[in-house]
């Protein structure tokens, strides 16, 4: 019996990830063809399109392409076939999509709207495996000046610094903040400690003349705002 691997070239025209790109499109190609297309080459006993099927396999769990985003570089040369630079170029295509995807999100921030901020950092926050606290900071006109990470593991009072918030803040020239940060546990709902931390925060605010306009904990694909659960009563800017 004939075992002779296959091989690109010997797939009929139609059926090659990259012919099929350039005649119909990138929209009719499936996931596996579209990341085949990117690795262009496989290895000695797999073809692209073999390899792309392999890692969507091992990294499945992880919401098809979504894994493109949140996976490491030593975890993608794990699999064979992958190397330095394989996973160098599929990880430049995570970020890509991650920055294309923010910047049409981006468009719809408004501070009067808790779900619009939510949306635009929910990528970022809701699948990492530990707390992170940012602050996002605002001009006059609500437009996003800049994000700052101020705290990494458990979010609590010693770790984000009233002083490096607003120094932060006032070095960007920021008149609102709005902090965010997440809950592994994919529940949102904020300890005593998130709300005692906000309400100082608040009010380091308050003196300084730039409001806390609120306070997003981003859960595993959802959210809860303390100003929409008034436990924050920042100025409005609706």
């Amino acid at each position: 019996m004939n075992h002779e691997k296959q091989t690109m070239k010997s797939m009929p025209a139609s059926e090659r990830p990259y012919e099929k790109c350039a005649a119909y499109g990138p929209g009719a190609l499936s996931d596996a063809e579209l990341l085949a297309v990117i690795l262009r080459s496989g290895t000695n006993r797999l073809t692209a399109l073999e390899l792309a099927r392999r890692l969507l396999t091992v990294f499945g769990e992880r919401r098809g392409l979504g894994f493109l985003r949140q996976t490491t570089r030593e975890e993608l040369m794990s699999v064979d076939g992958i190397g330095p630079v394989k996973a160098t170029e599929l990880l430049a295509v995570g970020e890509l999509s991650r920055r294309i995807a923010g910047a049409a999100r981006r468009e719809h921030l408004a501070l009067g709207r808790p779900n619009a901020i939510a949306s635009y950092f929910m990528e970022d926050l809701c699948y990492l495996d530990h707390e992170e606290m940012w602050v996002a900071m605002f001009d006059t006109k609500n437009r996003l000046l800049h994000t700052e990470t101020v705290s990494m593991g458990t979010v609590n009072s010693s770790l984000a610094s009233p002083r490096e918030i607003f120094l932060n803040a006032l070095r960007h020239h920021a008149v609102f903040v709005v902090l965010l940060h997440n809950h592994p546990s994919g529940d949102p709902e904020p300890s005593a400690a998130d709300i005692a931390l906000t309400n100082r925060l608040a009010e380091a605010g308050a003196l300084l003349h730039i409001p806390v306009m609120d306070h997003i904990i981003i859960g595993d694909h959802c959210y809860l705002s303390f100003r929409e659960r008034g436990l924050l009563k920042a100025p409005g800017t609706d």
